[in-house]
């Protein structure tokens, strides 16, 4: 009763463009003033910038980027007192904070049968997932691993059962299915995962699996998958298409119903890809 009385305001997370732009006006400048430091007496180039926000740190909002910057900044204190001022290029961040400590995933040139790229949404903004399958000599069983939710599982047994409802469609013989297992597994293994909007990808991993066909490496797609192909409305757009972007994917496969999400989308985070709006997994196929 209380929640129906109240202005729900989501706040999304930042986009790395929209990162930047905070980093540059505002998180150095106060970085600065909080350790002494006079603006010209240490630069951060923007290709700096790009590589903190990047390479650097992996969250929602800044709090991390500002420590960042913070620890660059004490760093380069003796530095300023000897030569007066100090530019801090990207090349320099490895020496300055270690090893990059944010591990993106990037689409490889070409997946091998029964591998497909998917997009997920996490605490921290979007990811690429890269569901695997494969069959094996069986009798039918399905093995689910990468610590998979219960809707995910359903999910997994939603996809399994469209591929065989269409199977004659794809000239897959139904004893194909009794004669094998298929191992969906999902990495990172150690991460939970849950969710139904892996669907349609777990649809075509299995479908490229069985019929040995590959799906190409740079079509990422989210979706719910429905018993009879439908393709279901998902949430976390935002992030998910950005994690696309990030990852090199240039092609993106989206349910129709989210077209109102794709409209509200800035200009610069749709740059550079194609968005394929699909009704049902016979368009998926397609892809």
């Amino acid at each position: 009763p209380l929640l129906d009385r109240m202005e729900i305001i989501e706040v999304p997370s930042y986009t790395g463009e929209e990162k930047f732009h905070i980093a540059k006006d505002h998180l150095i400048p106060e970085v600065l003033e909080d350790h002494g430091i006079q603006q010209d007496q240490l630069m951060i180039s923007e290709g700096a910038i790009e590589t903190l926000v990047e390479n650097y740190t992996m969250e929602a909002g800044c709090r991390g980027l500002k420590k960042r910057i913070a620890a660059i900044a004490r760093h380069e204190s003796e530095n300023i007192l000897k030569n007066g001022t100090v530019q801090v290029e990207s090349q320099d961040l490895e020496r300055i904070l270690g090893p990059v400590s944010a591990r993106h995933e990037k689409v490889k040139d070409a997946n091998p049968a029964g591998v497909v790229t998917g997009l997920a949404w996490t605490a921290v903004g979007g990811e690429v997932l890269f569901i695997e399958t494969t069959d094996m000599p069986g009798s039918g069983q399905m093995i689910l691993t990468g610590q998979l939710g219960d809707v995910m599982k359903e999910s997994a047994r939603i996809a399994m059962s469209y591929v065989r409802s269409v199977g004659e469609r794809y000239q897959i013989e139904e004893k194909l299915f009794r004669k094998k297992d298929f191992h969906i597994h999902i990495p990172e293994g150690a991460v939970p995962k849950d969710g139904p909007s892996a669907g349609i990808t777990m649809a075509t991993a299995i479908l490229s699996a069985v019929t040995g066909k590959a799906v190409r490496a740079d079509v990422a797609m989210t979706g719910e998958v429905t018993l009879r192909g439908k393709v279901l409305p998902i949430g976390g757009l935002k992030e998910k298409i950005l994690a696309a972007k990030t990852a090199g994917v240039h092609t993106v496969l989206v349910p129709k119903e989210n077209e109102k999400d794709i409209a509200e989308l800035d200009r610069e985070i749709t740059d550079g890809l194609e968005i394929h709006l699909v009704q049902c997994m016979d368009e998926v196929a397609g892809y």
